[in-house]
């Protein structure tokens, strides 16, 4: 067999730990956002702010497994005493675990495309907080899964008016008026928020209204 044969086997591996881990988990949420983003800054603290309201609210914190704002994430779900998940990634520079993963809920990954699908499987809604690439192609993944009907309806929300509002006008001025490359209702699965009260408010909204159900 080839080299490329033989992978199928540790892809199969990784989606078999990640299934079984994370189907005992319950209702989630994922937190994305950089790996940059100190612990002194106002991001990192909102992130933080939002994974305990959302530990408190019952939900499970999915986050990257990494420094930044996934260490916020899952910071503030270990504070709450909530399930604190960590998708690590095996990366050649600023990934690595932080100290705020339970134990029993931290999942090392080496292919990105296994690790997306434990991401939007397992979680209930989507916390985008600023970032950089790896963020933007978490949130693109998300969106598009649930604009194409591939994965149920459930919140998008892009934390920070400031830094996501250039992108919502490109959206509505540029890929809907101008070249009609999406639908009329395509932006609105997203949701522009600033306060961690209403990013929490949006999601459990949603789902007192909708089947709350486990993604499979």
């Amino acid at each position: 067999m080839s080299k490329d044969s033989w992978s199928i086997f540790k892809i199969m591996g990784e989606f078999v730990e990640g299934y079984e881990k994370l189907q005992r988990i319950g209702p989630c949420v994922s937190i994305y956002g950089s790996a940059r983003t100190g612990p002194d800054t106002q991001v990192y603290k909102d992130a933080q702010r939002v994974a305990h309201l959302l530990s408190e609210a019952g939900y499970g914190v999915i986050t990257g497994g990494g420094p930044g704002v996934m260490e916020a994430g899952n910071r503030g779900a270990h504070e709450a005493g909530g399930p604190s998940v960590g998708l690590n990634i095996q990366l050649p520079f600023e990934q690595h675990d932080n100290p705020y993963i339970d134990r029993d809920k931290s999942i090392d990954f080496d292919y990105f495309f296994v690790r997306k699908v434990m991401f939007v499987k397992y979680s209930q809604a989507f916390v985008v907080m600023p970032g950089g690439f790896g963020t933007l192609d978490e949130l693109f993944e998300a969106l598009t899964l649930v604009q194409t009907g591939k994965l149920d309806k459930r919140p998008i929300i892009l934390y920070g008016s400031h830094f996501w509002g250039g992108l919502i006008d490109w959206f509505r001025d540029i890929l809907l008026t101008e070249f009609k490359t999406i639908s009329d209702d395509d932006p609105d699965v997203l949701h522009v928020i600033d306060t961690p009260e209403e990013a929490v408010k949006v999601i459990t909204n949603y789902h007192s209204k909708a089947e709350l159900k486990p993604n499979f």
